[in-house]
């Protein structure tokens, strides 16, 4: 593994004055909190949690049958959680990597990948026609290899992704460099089919077109408890309730509403730097004029991308579990691995070194055993669930939303009939045993990262139960 883990003093020094707040997040067009529910209402349908999943539900719901009443509920704020707080990649892929699908959809594969270009293009269409200002740009993502090991694997990635419609290009170390300078660069590929957005902007955008279409946002509004009744469902609140026809889950790494779904999620963060804005001669230094996004072909990889204003977002590696599925602001800031982020930073862009961070935040990830999103229905179908993302919501949360509405109208579509809606991952094991076996994979992912690659007995089992991981 070439990431040193021991940051030096001159590091530590770039992180001095950084805010934690994510960036993202820090911006005054961030809309007033609406109202809080305060009293008993009715409604066709009630979606939980107002971030990506909880938005594409209601927003779609209301386009397809704009007679519905629709109520959407949100603990705190529009986009507070993951959907404000990540990189801001919309992927089209739908499972996590080529690779991961291929290994668990072989034969509806070349369907899902035509799905995910569908549903890449509904966002891009969306955000025009409601003019949503979120810095949306079809830049692509470069997944770079960083040891000589990876590079024959992104080379393989790009052939064998060709028999399924996907047009990755493979980029030798000269073609790389060329297009972003780091010395860590050995190879890459390229993958048209991801943009670049602005997380909070579009999460805001979505917030004004349900608003538009008349969907009746409630904010501050945590959910207590759901109750079926005989022909709806009763979802309580701290100060109110609404008695719902169908209901859409959409809390995603949060405490689940339906206590079953615990076994299947366990919350997971992830951490990010922001980059004050880089000098013409710095930017001139790394190149990357692109605005492609980057990330880094390790079991524990970077994820990182520039914004509007030059800046430079660099996140991941470490993923931390909490125990007891602890999710609390509290583990929102992490000293130790903003300083290990800061450090591998300069050792890919040694060109930067003396640039200053401005915002370290954190964020909880909805992760599966299959690291990509699962569905399934509660109270005789009255309810519909959707998590699992693992860090691909930004993109797959629409395709999600679809599925949720599909299930919940009970529609029989082409995303309905696919294994991948149809199956559950496999279960984690509950506490006191979940906590030593995440880590103990989290430390074995680290220990193939330093050993080119090569995997351990524990590694290779999940493999072949199906369990390994492949982004």
């Amino acid at each position: 593994m070439i990431f040193s883990n021991t940051p030096r003093p001159e590091t530590l020094k770039s992180l001095a004055d950084v805010k934690h707040v994510p960036f993202w997040l820090d911006d005054p067009a961030r809309p007033e909190p609406a109202s809080a529910l305060t009293e008993s209402i009715t409604a066709d349908l009630v979606v939980i949690g107002a971030g990506f999943t909880g938005l594409w539900t209601a927003l779609l719901a209301k386009q397809a049958d704009p007679s519905r009443d629709v109520v959407l509920l949100e603990a705190g704020e529009t986009g507070i959680g993951a959907s404000g707080r990540n990189g801001g990649f919309v992927a089209s892929s739908l499972t996590h990597s080529f690779q991961n699908g291929l290994n668990r959809w072989p034969k509806e594969l070349k369907k899902i990948i035509e799905l995910g270009h569908k549903n890449l293009d509904g966002i891009e269409a969306t955000i025009k026609q409601f003019n949503i200002d979120c810095d949306f740009i079809r830049s692509g993502e470069i997944n770079v290899a960083n040891e000589e090991y990876q590079i024959e694997e992104l080379r393989e990635e790009a052939e064998h992704s060709a028999q399924y419609g996907e047009r990755i290009q493979f980029l030798d170390r000269e073609q790389i460099r060329a297009r972003v300078n780091s010395p860590t660069y050995l190879a890459a590929i390229h993958d048209p089919s991801v943009a670049m957005v602005n997380p909070a902007r579009l999460v805001w955008g979505l917030r004004r077109a349900c608003l538009e279409v008349g969907v009746r946002l409630f904010e501050g509004t945590q959910v207590t408890g759901l109750e079926e009744k005989r022909e709806s469902v009763l979802v309580k609140t701290s100060y109110g309730q609404v008695e719902s026809k169908r209901a859409a889950l959409a809390t995603n790494a949060f405490p689940p509403l339906l206590k079953r779904l615990s076994f299947y999620v366990v919350p997971v963060y992830d951490y990010v730097l922001m980059t004050e804005p880089l000098s013409k001669e710095q930017r001139d230094a790394i190149g990357w004029h692109g605005r492609e996004g980057v990330s880094d072909n390790g079991n524990q990889f970077h994820y990182y991308r520039t914004s509007a204003d030059g800046r430079i977002l660099w996140g991941g590696y470490d993923a931390i579990y909490y125990p007891n599925n602890e999710v609390a602001p509290h583990l929102e800031n992490r000293p130790e691995t903003f300083a290990r982020l800061a450090e591998n930073f300069f050792q890919t862009f040694p060109q930067l070194t003396g640039l200053r961070f401005t915002h370290a935040w954190g964020g909880v990830i909805d992760t599966c055993s299959r690291y990509t999103a699962f569905w399934g229905q509660a109270y005789g179908g009255k309810v519909a669930y959707a998590m699992g993302y693992t860090g691909l919501g930004v993109g797959a949360s629409r395709f999600g939303a679809q599925v949720m509405l599909d299930l919940l109208d009970g529609k029989k579509t082409e995303r309905t009939e696919l294994q991948m809606v149809k199956s559950k991952p496999f279960p984690f094991p509950p506490e006191p045993f979940r906590s030593p076996i995440v880590n103990f994979t989290r430390w074995s992912l680290n220990s193939a990262d330093d050993n080119g690659g090569e995997r351990n007995l524990w590694l290779k089992i999940l493999d072949a139960l199906g369990l390994g991981f492949d982004s």
